[in-house]
């Protein structure tokens, strides 16, 4: 199956780097996960530069910019039960494809995406990111 377009909402499933592991000179992390793609552009060059944020069971820390993501939406994109959030203010910047896509586990293979969020929640998802400080937002470089 090939690799999907990269749209805004969709979910794929990605070795999302935090910015504590980039700080201490990681370049890859051990574990695959969710991640949304929240901006889509293009380089100068014509690249596609694709901006995600994570999907974590972790529950947020006083500190982190989370959404939670409702039950229907976990069954609907094939998440498990577990509840999860998506941290908004952790993101990771990559040139479309990268190396670090990869297939959903759990009986889907070859397909590299879990779906769409829905547009109310994905709308919610950008607002949340649109009104925070730029200070705030931590944005590793792939």
């Amino acid at each position: 199956m090939p690799l999907p377009t990269p749209e805004p909402g969709l979910v794929l499933c990605y070795e999302f780097l935090w910015s504590n592991e980039h700080q201490a000179g990681h370049e890859q992390c051990e574990k695959q996960r969710p991640a949304v793609v929240v901006l889509k552009t293009r380089t100068e060059a014509g690249q596609i530069s694709v901006t995600v944020a994570p999907v974590t069971h972790s529950p947020p820390r006083s500190e982190t910019h989370a959404l939670e993501i409702p039950p229907k939406v976990r069954q609907h994109l094939g998440l498990d039960s577990r509840r999860s959030w998506i941290v908004y203010d952790e993101l990771n910047e990559f040139i479309w494809p990268g190396l670090d896509l990869y297939p959903v586990p759990g009986g889907r293979p070859g397909q590299f995406d879990y779906g769409f969020l829905p547009p109310a929640l994905f709308s919610m998802l950008i607002k949340s990111i649109l009104e925070l400080d730029a200070r705030t937002k931590k944005t590793v470089p792939r």
